[in-house]
């Protein structure tokens, strides 16, 4: 019950960041989450909850990692906003890779 807890405020606290100053998007996403756990609180299957908390420990990973905002600025264009923790550095791209011994 408390890794579900934990990842329902982990899951809210990336939801925050991740759509920030979107209230739209925020509300969104708000009203999904509780859904999903609200459909589920009931279920009593040792597997089918380690399933659930899988399902939900990926996708705030993959909101975290993979999800940049957009505004648009005018009618054809979009400015993005990458979150600090979503500029890392290119891994230099090698055309005669090494091999490996």
């Amino acid at each position: 019950l408390a890794q579900v807890l934990r990842l329902f405020k982990t899951l809210h606290r990336t939801r925050q960041q991740v759509f920030k100053n979107d209230a739209r998007a925020l509300e969104a996403a708000r009203i999904k989450i509780n859904e999903e756990f609200k459909s589920n609180k009931n279920e009593t299957s040792p597997k089918k909850i380690e399933e659930l908390m899988k399902v939900g420990s990926d996708v705030e990973l993959l909101l975290r990692t993979s999800v940049i905002q957009g505004i648009h600025t005018d009618h054809n264009t979009l400015q993005l906003v990458p979150r600090k923790d979503l500029l890392i550095e290119n891994v230099p791209y090698c055309d005669v890779p090494t091999q490996k011994q």
